[in-house]
């Protein structure tokens, strides 16, 4: 029998890897998008609804073709759903597309990235889960790096800067919620399922959001609104949930979450080349701190219950 360093590698392997990469990438568009569409006039309302309507059909294909030959939800499933959908689909992506009006999609990914340190923390508040010192450290160097970016930007946009970054954080931690009080309707419903489900009940969030907020006058807005909002609700919203969720079945939540540190330097790069954001020493220095911070809480992220 060969030894495991002789052992090939996993057939699925590469193809995981790459899946993984593509979602992160894709899912990391979804900032460069906004802010263009930002640059036509249009507002968080109106721009995040458009999206939703767009992924709308999709998200109800995906929970119908994974539904096929389940048991029918029960009413605490749908409450389980709809609570999950309004925390981790609707108020996360709101408050992201809002803050987003307000500071670079580079510092809005590095926020963002931050989730797995936000699901340890919230781990500690809720079920005094005991977070070790290098699971403390490994934090502490991430927002070190999201502080250093963010202390740049505050200098050069001043108090928008602060709006924005605390409404990308409220974002991930609506997010981080989410995804600690998902892992029981994981194992019951499957993660394709909740995800179809969840992601509908967030679509009819943001449209009666909309009907609530806006006249119907708001709803005309430029063309070029409509086709990036199209772009978003495919390619950055429906494809990414997609190419995880096989990576993952490929390679394994681990593997998965490091090949998605591609995120952050994607956003950084699509900002520079595409938006013209500025790149300096500053983002560099806050990138790196961030990406090596959230690898030491991932991969050390099992913190032994106290």
């Amino acid at each position: 029998m060969p030894s495991a360093a002789t052992q090939p590698p996993h057939p699925q392997l590469a193809s995981g890897l790459l899946l993984a990469s593509l979602g992160s990438v894709a899912f990391s568009g979804k900032a460069i998008i906004v802010k263009l569409a930002y640059r036509h006039g249009v507002d968080a309302v109106t721009l995040i609804m458009y999206r939703m309507l767009f992924a709308l059909p999709l998200f109800l294909a995906l929970a119908w073709w994974a539904s096929r030959g389940q048991a029918a939800l029960t009413r605490r499933d749908w409450l389980g759903v709809i609570g999950l959908g309004f925390s981790g689909y609707y108020l996360a992506s709101f408050l992201d597309f809002w803050g987003l009006q307000y500071i670079t999609a580079s510092l809005e990914r590095l926020i963002l990235y931050l989730n797995p340190t936000l699901v340890l923390i919230l781990g500690w508040v809720l079920y005094q889960r005991r977070i070790t010192r290098l699971q403390a450290a490994a934090m502490a160097l991430s927002y070190s790096g999201v502080l250093l970016v963010f202390g740049h930007e505050a200098g050069q946009q001043g108090p928008d800067a602060v709006l924005g970054a605390l409404l990308v954080l409220g974002s991930a931690i609506s997010y981080a919620v989410y995804l600690v009080y998902s892992g029981e309707m994981v194992k019951r419903l499957g993660s394709l399922r909740l995800v179809g489900l969840a992601s509908s009940v967030a679509c009819g969030f943001v449209l009666l959001q909309f009907v609530l907020l806006r006249p119907l006058s708001a709803a005309v807005v430029a063309p070029e609104v409509i086709w990036l909002s199209l772009l978003n609700a495919t390619l950055c919203t429906f494809a990414p949930v997609l190419m995880v969720m096989m990576a993952i079945e490929r390679i394994g939540a681990g593997l998965a979450a490091q090949a998605g540190m591609i995120g952050p330097m994607s956003t950084i790069a699509m900002g520079v080349v595409i938006l013209g954001e500025p790149f300096n020493g500053w983002i560099v220095a806050g990138t790196v701190l961030v990406v090596a911070g959230v690898f030491l809480v991932t991969r050390f992220g099992r913190a032994p219950v106290k």
